[in-house]
């Protein structure tokens, strides 16, 4: 069972320090809410592993002095979130594909000598809770991404790999988007096409993917009318214990399927487990316990 918000530890410190058990922790700024320390530790569970796995608010100016000393300290894996996806990225000595396509890591792995490799599972988080967890279909799909900031740039290069027919990215500023656009479509046999959100009226889409922080404030991309197909999927990188702003539009629109981004931040928090310790935790009944515990927290 869960343990709820006593789960989740939020320090200033360095926890590597002197630790017995392995030591991993996520930093970021805010902090407060991460259900990452939750995650882990129900992971750990269903090995019978036991691990310290802590949410650390980190100052701008300490953020690479702290990623050191946590290392230094015994540290066995880091998670990033905002704002230092980027910097993480920049800090580490090697990277994989998906991180530097992205820019970007939200996970950072101890290297045997001593180095630091970079690595970002948000995509493959997506992926996988869309594809195994929901049973859709990604492959030879007309897709819309809403937004061209970081969260939209660390999912591309996963999406593309599941071949869609074409991908839109479209946002607000419509040369964000082009630019994001034309920096994957240079190598990839999949459509890249970057527009603003009122270039879309009477588009149609298979899949509609919401990366635009909008949600987060519980508003809704400023979308012209669409059309949606008969099996139209739409997804909200956002998620909390009511459906989204987006969701509720996607509904209106009789969307085939409708979901939010929670199994996508389980996903990624498994493939990082898996990262860091080579063990591939079951998602599924961790998904419905946080569930569970953000309705009954609402």
């Amino acid at each position: 069972m869960l343990t709820g918000s006593n789960a989740v530890a939020v320090d200033t410190n360095t926890p590597a320090e002197n630790a017995v058990l392995p030591a991993y922790a996520v930093f970021g700024n805010p902090i407060k809410h991460s259900k990452s320390p939750t995650i882990h530790t129900e992971f750990a569970r269903q090995f019978d592993e036991q691990i310290t796995y802590r949410a650390l608010r980190v100052e701008d100016d300490e953020f690479e002095a702290r990623v050191k000393a946590f290392f230094e300290g015994g540290g066995q894996g880091l998670n990033i979130t905002v704002p230092f996806k980027e910097r993480a990225y920049a800090l580490a000595d090697q990277a994989s594909e998906r991180a530097t396509r992205a820019g970007a890591a939200n996970c950072l792995i101890p290297q045997a000598d001593g180095q630091l490799r970079a690595d970002n599972t948000d995509g493959v988080g997506l992926v996988r809770d869309m594809v195994a967890n929901h049973g859709w279909t990604l492959a030879g799909r007309k897709t819309l991404v809403l937004g061209a900031g970081g969260a939209v740039r660390g999912i591309l290069q996963p999406l593309l790999a599941e071949s869609p027919s074409a991908i839109v990215i479209a946002n607000r500023t419509p040369e964000r988007a082009q630019q994001l656009a034309a920096a994957f479509a240079a190598d990839s046999r999949v459509p890249v096409i970057g527009c603003g959100l009122d270039e879309l009226s009477g588009a149609s889409f298979d899949l509609i993917i919401n990366g635009t922080s909008a949600g987060l404030s519980g508003d809704m991309p400023a979308l012209p009318e669409l059309d949606l197909s008969d099996r139209c999927c739409c997804y909200d990188m956002v998620y909390g214990p009511e459906p989204t702003a987006f969701m509720r539009w996607a509904a209106s629109k009789a969307a085939w399927a409708v979901a939010d981004g929670l199994g996508m931040l389980v996903e990624q928090a498994a493939e990082s487990y898996y990262l860091w310790r080579g063990k591939r935790p079951e998602t599924a009944p961790v998904v419905q316990q946080l569930r569970a515990l953000m309705e009954n927290n609402a």
